[in-house]
């Protein structure tokens, strides 16, 4: 049976895709497999950033509800707890990630979208966390990325409604970072993806380090991280090379190792 996850890299961009028709549903072996590319691209020094794409038609409609629904407390704290840590290996890839959404993500397809750092939608996508309106919550860190990403308030209309929010709407709100034709899905994520790979890697890293880390620190211990990655990268051959070409060239003509 084919991967229900893979891999692919060119020009630096890692495309993790996901394939099992017709929608996406997840299921154990697609968020396993999802944990395994997450691991993958993060290791893989030929990837310098990645994009996540769910194909054409669909990006993912959501978990396998005729899977989950026989399943009792005791066996969805195992399930969720697999699930939740699938999706947070993708967050914790230490490169830029861009999720390309093309039609629905909605429940568990819209937070394994929010463990990327960008969202790029299709103009006719939807996304949601439709579970309250199946009697349960939002259990792959729907509650709380969502909160961080548009806070509180806003959060809370799309866990309490359950109601699905169309593409202009979602950049809006702050749920999407662009909006274009559902054709240029991909190619739009692969050339965000592509800028990202020509930078850094070393520096990349920190900075999303820094964010994603210090948005969970108070403020003076988030400025002692921030404080520590940026001098760590004065032992790296990426800074003497940015600043070389600076002082030489000006700015933007370096080219980086990842050293």
């Amino acid at each position: 049976m084919a991967e229900l996850v893979t891999l692919s890299v060119e020009d630096g961009v890692g495309t993790i895709r996901l394939d099992r028709p017709k929608m996406n549903a997840i299921n154990d072996e697609l968020y396993r497999g999802v944990h395994a590319m997450a691991q993958r691209a993060a290791a893989d020094a030929e990837v310098r950033a990645v994009v996540l794409y769910g194909g054409e038609k669909v990006f993912a409609a959501g978990a396998d509800i005729k899977a989950m629904s026989s399943l009792s407390k005791s066996s969805m704290v195992a399930w969720g707890r697999e699930l939740t840590d699938s999706f947070t290996q993708v967050q914790r890839i230490p490169k830029p990630v861009i999720a390309a959404v093309t039609g629905y993500a909605l429940g568990g397809g819209y937070e394994l979208a929010l463990c990327a750092d960008f969202r790029v939608l299709g103009a006719n996508a939807k996304i949601g966390q439709p579970e309250i309106l199946l009697g349960v919550i939002p259990g792959a860190g729907g509650t709380q990325r969502l909160a961080r990403l548009v806070g509180p308030a806003k959060a809370k209309d799309l866990v309490f409604t359950g109601r699905h929010v169309g593409a202009e709407e979602a950049l809006e709100m702050g749920l999407a970072d662009a909006v274009v034709p559902d054709d240029e899905v991909y190619a739009t994520a692969v050339a965000m993806a592509k800028k990202f790979a020509a930078g850094p890697p070393l520096a990349l890293a920190a900075a999303k380090r820094a964010v994603d880390e210090g948005l969970d620190l108070p403020l003076a211990q988030g400025l002692e991280l921030e404080s520590e990655l940026f001098a760590e990268l004065f032992d790296t051959e990426d800074q003497k090379t940015g600043m070389r070409s600076f002082l030489e060239q000006g700015p933007g003509k370096a080219t980086f190792v990842g050293r």
